[in-house]
């Protein structure tokens, strides 16, 4: 004969429990991180001495004052120590569907192959 003992909670238990709902949180949001740091940034170190008011584009050669931000012909946002992309790169969309870079406004534009002027949607894209 089997008896079935019933479901009991102890205090351990529901410790236990606590615990591991607790890790398996944090698991849930250290996986999250990754998306966050697609984002490609371009460190610089640039010899600014303590008189130095402007800083130089090291794409464009352009001048900036020094605490400014811009964008560069490559689409990156920057200031004197740092330059990040100012677009996000698709990289899940329909099959028939086809990503094309509008250098002018810096962004991707996704659209059926056979007719441009339908877009698709955009289910994931890193960076920005």
């Amino acid at each position: 004969m089997h008896y079935f003992q019933p479901l009991t909670f102890t205090l351990s238990n529901l410790t236990s429990l606590t615990a591991t709902m607790k890790y398996l949180a944090l698991a849930l949001l250290l996986c999250s991180l990754p998306s966050l740091s697609d984002a490609a940034c371009y460190y610089m170190n640039p010899e600014l001495g303590e008189t130095a008011t402007h800083c130089q584009d090291y794409v464009d050669k352009t001048w900036h004052p020094v605490g400014s931000t811009w964008r560069n012909s490559e689409c990156r946002n920057c200031g004197c120590s740092l330059c990040c992309d100012a677009y996000s790169t698709p990289r899940h969309f329909p099959d028939d569907c086809v990503s094309v870079f509008d250098w002018e406004e810096c962004v991707y534009i996704v659209h059926k192959k056979d007719d441009p002027s339908v877009q698709c949607p955009i289910y994931a894209a890193v960076g920005k």
